[in-house]
């Protein structure tokens, strides 16, 4: 079974962008773990709450998201939400949660924009899919850099043998059969009530977009009658060892 180590900008990404991949893969005893980058304090629509309680109440949506489908751990870096960059210090933390859990797999975001999808462009989304890439090379691997993790933690260098690109647009080489598992993705965003709740069609736009995936995948066609529709999520697919 795999370690997998989800890595994401804010609370929520990782339910939009693979949330079915990880109820499947959890289903299958994959051990899954999440590190998030940001608290999401500049997330929702409730003007009336207050940017601490926002990223409490974020705080408490994600663990409530993950316990959907099993997840372990979660790891909060706490770096600010809408000012995400490609630090010394982000590449550090990403690189701890790295060594800690030591994975077999991690899955971030794409570090590079899409210029015909704007809202997959978030910039804290590329900037958290390019430090990502930072840490698993040459970071993490190398027991040189960040030396605090091991001098100061006892966190020794770690490879991470495959890393995977969620949501690459139309690049994906790999797709993830989330047919049996996105009423589970539903569920876990339904979760995330201060970014969700006035999406009265959540669930129609989730299985729309998995049926998009499938169909790229070459799993459905246009037409495809609504009971036989899979759904899917697409990856590049890296080999970093």
């Amino acid at each position: 079974m795999a370690r997998i180590l989800m890595i994401a900008a804010h609370p929520d990404d990782i339910d939009f962008a693979s949330g079915g991949s990880v109820a499947r893969w959890v289903s299958e005893g994959d051990t899954v773990d999440y590190c998030i980058c940001t608290d999401g304090d500049a997330g929702g629509y409730d003007e009336s709450v207050g940017r601490v309680e926002m990223a409490e109440l974020r705080h408490k949506e994600q663990r409530d998201a993950a316990d959907v489908y099993g997840v372990s751990e979660i790891d909060w870096l706490g770096h600010p939400d809408g000012r995400l960059y490609v630090t010394h210090e982000l590449r550090r933390d990403i690189s701890r949660s790295i060594r800690k859990h030591r994975p077999d797999r991690v899955v971030i975001p794409s570090p590079t924009r899409q210029l015909r999808n704007l809202y997959g462009s978030h910039p804290d989304h590329i900037a958290a899919g390019e430090a990502a890439m930072c840490a698993v090379y040459p970071d993490a691997r190398n027991p040189f850099a960040h030396p605090e993790l091991l001098a100061e933690e006892g966190l020794e260098a770690w490879t991470v043998p495959e890393t995977w690109i969620s949501s690459p647009g139309e690049g994906a080489d790999t797709y993830v059969d989330i047919t049996d598992f996105i009423d589970a993705k539903v569920r876990a965003l339904k979760a995330h009530v201060s970014q969700t709740a006035h999406m009265a069609d959540l669930a129609e736009r989730m299985q729309m977009w998995g049926y998009a995936q499938a169909k790229a995948a070459g799993w459905c066609e246009d037409g495809t009658p609504e009971d036989e529709r899979r759904f899917a999520e697409g990856f590049i697919v890296l080999d970093t060892k």
